[in-house]
């Protein structure tokens, strides 16, 4: 069943997905065919796929051209596409919600348009806001940065079970993983651990754009595959950085300022698990992290590591809300000086257990939530246990390894 059912996914997935055609003439060589975002592609054809559709879009403040206009106003304004209502994530459409909050229900001002709140909703009960909107076809368009527990991906996940559910078709619109397609890291999420931050078994660096996740989830997750259309980019290479794409950087949440953010994110997000403050509150968020009582021994005793690609500097800092509130702390800042050599999981770990080992009120948070960050309580125990780095790692080896086979027939760049 499951063979025959992933050779219909793939062959209906193959001729949904599409691109624009280039321009006549264009070269293959990478320098003349620069990056052109998903929906740079769909609106190049008319809207093609979207003729004859009442269209809603789960979007939010990265969902814009390469001048900055937001795709809402654009396709709003456009004759051409009949856009009917928009859906928000967690932070809100238009972005001003801190982390666990929303936007709620409301007409945004700009357009007239019905905004929905899809945050920490599934299943039955956002399908009938589906229904409500009263739309046909769901497009999906939010810059993601690469790490399981950002919630964005899970909100993609929900919105194309609760599309199923309702009747609707689903459309994904692709952009660049900032911080690389290159190969998955970390460990894997056990199903007993499933919350927003985790849904579906898959590594805690996944290594995959938005289009390539729907067509994962589609094949592997969902009880029932949603029509599925996915939008391409074209001239991303997996290898590249974010700041290849000559795409502005539209920070998709209050606390992920820049694609620096983003590369550390998928490692240092582990401290919200713990009692030190992981920077929020600071102009380096998941850069800096530390606590009360903690000096320099914490960045002299990672650094004797050597960890490939990165340095920790000696840092004081007074986050201005979240942990620490006024108060001054110490910690460490991250350097990473080779991003090709820089492991963000590997490093994550290395930090916690040096901070367990230098700083003697380390504590995980009382509702242990260090699991569900990363999937099971195999990091948490084996830390406590005193593992080294090394060992930590190792433990998760083996699923890793079985992911990153699954995800390989789910790729759509080289």
């Amino acid at each position: 069943m499951r063979l025959s059912r992933r050779a219909l996914l793939a062959a209906t997935t193959a001729a949904a997905s599409f691109t624009a055609a280039p321009p006549a003439g264009a070269a293959d060589a990478r320098h003349h065919n620069p990056l052109r975002t998903g929906f740079e592609n769909l609106a190049a054809t008319g809207y093609a796929r979207l003729e004859g559709q009442r269209v809603g879009i789960v979007t939010n403040p990265t969902g814009v051209t390469r001048d900055v206009r937001h795709i809402v106003d654009v396709m709003h304004a456009d004759d051409r596409v009949n856009l009917t209502a928009v859906f928000g994530p967690e932070h809100g459409f238009r972005g001003t919600a801190q982390a666990g909050g929303s936007e709620g229900r409301y007409d945004d001002p700009a357009t007239g348009l019905p905004v929905y709140d899809t945050y920490l909703k599934s299943g039955q009960t956002l399908a009938d806001i589906f229904t409500t909107a009263g739309v046909d076809t769901i497009v999906f368009d939010i810059q993601d940065v690469g790490a399981r527990f950002y919630t964005y991906i899970w909100t993609l996940y929900d919105c194309m079970e609760a599309a199923q559910l309702a009747g609707k078709r689903f459309v994904v619109l692709d952009r660049p993983n900032p911080v690389t397609g290159r190969a998955a890291q970390g460990p894997v999420l056990h199903k007993e651990f499933a919350t927003f931050v985790g849904r579906q078994p898959i590594s805690q660096a996944h290594g995959m754009t938005v289009c390539e996740l729907a067509r994962l989830f589609n094949g592997e997750f969902l009880t029932a595959p949603v029509p599925l259309q996915t939008v391409r980019m074209t001239g991303w290479e997996r290898a590249e950085f974010y700041d290849a794409s000559a795409l502005p950087w539209v920070p998709p949440s209050p606390n992920m300022p820049t694609p620096d953010t983003a590369l550390v994110y998928s490692g240092t997000c582990m401290f919200e698990g713990t009692n030190l403050s992981e920077g929020r509150g600071t102009t380096r968020p998941f850069e800096l992290l530390g606590a009360e009582g903690i000096d320099g021994r914490w960045a002299a005793a990672v650094n004797e590591l050597g960890l490939p690609g990165v340095h920790f500097r000696e840092a004081y800092f007074a986050p201005t809300f979240s942990k620490f509130q006024g108060k001054t702390v110490g910690g460490v800042q991250i350097h990473v000086d080779d991003r090709g050599a820089y492991d963000p999981v590997r490093t994550g770990v290395a930090l916690l257990v040096t901070a367990r080992k230098v700083w003697s009120d380390f504590a995980w948070r009382s509702d242990n939530w260090i699991d569900k960050l990363t999937g099971s309580t195999r990091v948490r125990t084996a830390i406590d246990a005193g593992a080294s780095t090394d060992e930590v790692v190792a433990a998760w080896q083996d699923e890793l390894a079985a992911f990153r086979q699954m995800r390989r027939q789910y790729l759509l760049y080289r």
